[in-house]
């Protein structure tokens, strides 16, 4: 991939299939780096991190949302999204972000989020007036029932009722999150035809592709039908947290249509003269790998999305892993998943797993053999631990809400820590908007050679040696108690992966045929793996 060369307009163009196999670090803006002492992370401060992220080797970043916003979600609550909001810097800055990863070899993904705006948009503001202006049919407007109640029962992620109401018009207007998040209408093409331009604001700046938020939630049920309730055996918290009502329904009416699709079509459709790439995040504890498939199949929709298998709260186990791929396969067979332990929305992996060191390597080295392609989030190559946030310096309204059951997101999305002779970790001069645990301050700047981060570099050096495991396909995966393995193969060669995701050891027998270990020694027909030991054989 060379990601380590400049990264100019003609190989940008000639590599279609960058993002197969890709592995994507995610930069959390408000907490990656500060550069003007504010307290709060913007453009600047990427630009002078992206070292780090080039040193890992990854291949492109994925940046959450830096538009102009009231910040009541922290940026996924969009007030312009053709521009930077000053906290972030200027749309100078963001070009200068561009430059920069692009002279280093990474590639630029930014996170855009179509399915709502703010309230505080003027799209929203002119729609909101009455029921004839130029814009009043761009968000999802309803009448009461009879009783001035809601439309339907559709619930909001956040808690209550997915409807507010608007006296100005006397109707509802739908809101899959916040009551400042009023979800667009993606039945009115001026909608589609608006955002597809935004899409192309973006691509004319440089940027290399889009994560996007909450990509299934774009098209609700134009008949506004009940959600069926879900028997509490079947209550899911992967999409939202187990005190919310939100998992007491089976979503099939207030999001993921059929209808979606159509959309995703005339998105590839713009992106395709850019070779752009996006990757969706697809939010249905009942449907993920299913939605995923559909999002991705054939070479006119998305390229990758991700669902929520990895991020769930138990320990990712061999068996959970076999059947996760078992129901990929069923579900999506030509479909391209991109995986992910951690972001901005979960609790770290390491503390929602309990890693040993030992163990959080494995899993880093488990990431970059799974077929698909990958998502770092920004800390856990340092092994940045879940922070412990008071109540009175809470920011997400998220855990403000169904706090002490649900603690928020705040937790995650503490500021990197850089450095550890000053408190903040040198990431700011100012205060930070959210505390710098100490624990965090000893994670700075590991990078030794037995140092977590030195081995999530040999881990993605592993997967540009062996492009097979970038591309190829993925066969025999068996799960034996502690013990996962499965073969990476194409016409060029094969490998083959075990690990021993346990405290105990476990022995390994090799497939038929002879196999060398990456020293280009002969490996013997059996083999014994030490507590989250790894083996990696190549075929001769």
């Amino acid at each position: 991939m060379g990601q380590h060369s400049k990264l100019d307009a003609t190989t940008r163009a000639m590599d279609v299939d960058w993002w197969r196999g890709a592995v994507i670090y995610q930069i959390y803006p408000r907490s990656f780096q500060d550069s003007n002492g504010d307290g709060i992370g913007d453009l600047a401060g990427i630009v002078q991190r992206l070292p780090h992220i080039a040193e890992l080797g990854a291949d492109a970043i994925w940046i959450s949302p830096f538009f102009t916003s009231p910040m009541k979600d922290f940026g996924y609550d969009v007030s312009d999204y053709c521009d930077v909001d000053p906290m972030f810097g200027t749309i100078a800055h963001f070009d200068a972000v561009v430059t920069a990863a692009h002279e280093l070899g990474l590639r630029v993904m930014i996170d855009l989020v179509l399915s709502h705006t703010s309230n505080q948009h003027p799209w929203f503001k002119e729609s909101r007036v009455d029921h004839t202006n130029p814009r009043a049919n761009w968000y999802v407007w309803a009448d009461p029932k009879l009783d001035g109640t809601p439309p339907n029962n559709w619930l909001s992620i956040f808690g209550g009722s997915a409807w507010q109401w608007e006296g100005r018009r006397q109707q509802y207007y739908l809101h899959n999150f916040l009551t400042s998040q009023p979800d667009l209408n993606f039945h009115e093409p001026q909608v589609q035809d608006a955002l597809l331009d935004v899409a192309r604001f973006w691509l004319d700046r440089g940027v290399d592709g889009f994560r996007l938020d909450t990509i299934n939630f774009y098209t609700h049920d134009k008949y506004l039908r009940d959600n069926p309730g879900l028997p509490p055996e079947l209550r899911n918290a992967d999409t939202a947290p187990a005190v919310n009502p939100y998992n007491h329904q089976m979503h099939l009416f207030d999001k993921s249509q059929p209808e979606n699709v159509e959309f995703l079509k005339k998105l590839r459709a713009v992106m395709k003269p850019y070779n752009a790439a996006a990757v969706g995040e697809v939010g249905d504890a009942q449907r993920g790998l299913e939605i995923l498939g559909e999002y991705t199949r054939g070479d006119d929709r998305m390229q990758m999305c991700y669902a929520f298998e990895f991020l769930a709260p138990d320990r990712l186990t061999p068996t959970r892993v076999v059947d996760t791929f078992a129901a990929l396969d069923a579900a999506a067979p030509d479909g391209w998943a991109c995986w992910a332990f951690s972001n901005h929305d979960v609790q770290r992996h390491i503390t929602r797993w309990s890693l040993s060191l030992d163990a959080a390597k494995a899993y880093a080295t488990l990431l970059m053999c799974l077929r698909g392609s990958a998502c770092l989030y920004q800390g856990e190559e340092l092994g940045l631990t879940e922070a412990e946030i008071a109540f009175e310096d809470l920011q997400d309204p998220y855990g403000i809400e169904f706090w002490p059951e649900f603690k928020g997101r705040d937790g995650c999305r503490t500021p990197m820590v850089w450095q550890s002779d000053n408190q903040t970790g040198g990431f700011t001069s100012g205060k930070p908007w959210l505390p710098v645990p100490a624990a965090h301050l000893n994670q700075a700047g590991q990078k030794g050679a037995d140092s977590l981060f030195a081995h999530y570099q040999s881990a993605l050096a592993l997967r540009n040696r062996y492009p097979v495991l970038r591309h190829g396909a993925q066969s025999a995966m068996q799960a034996l108690g502690d013990l996962l393995q499965f073969i990476r193969h194409d016409s060029e060669g094969a490998v083959f992966c075990a690990f021993n995701l346990g405290d105990d050891q476990v022995q390994v027998a090799l497939p038929q045929g002879a196999w060398q270990g990456q020293n280009g020694d002969t490996l013997a027909s059996a083999i014994t793996l030490g507590p989250w030991q790894i083996c990696l054989a190549v075929k001769q």
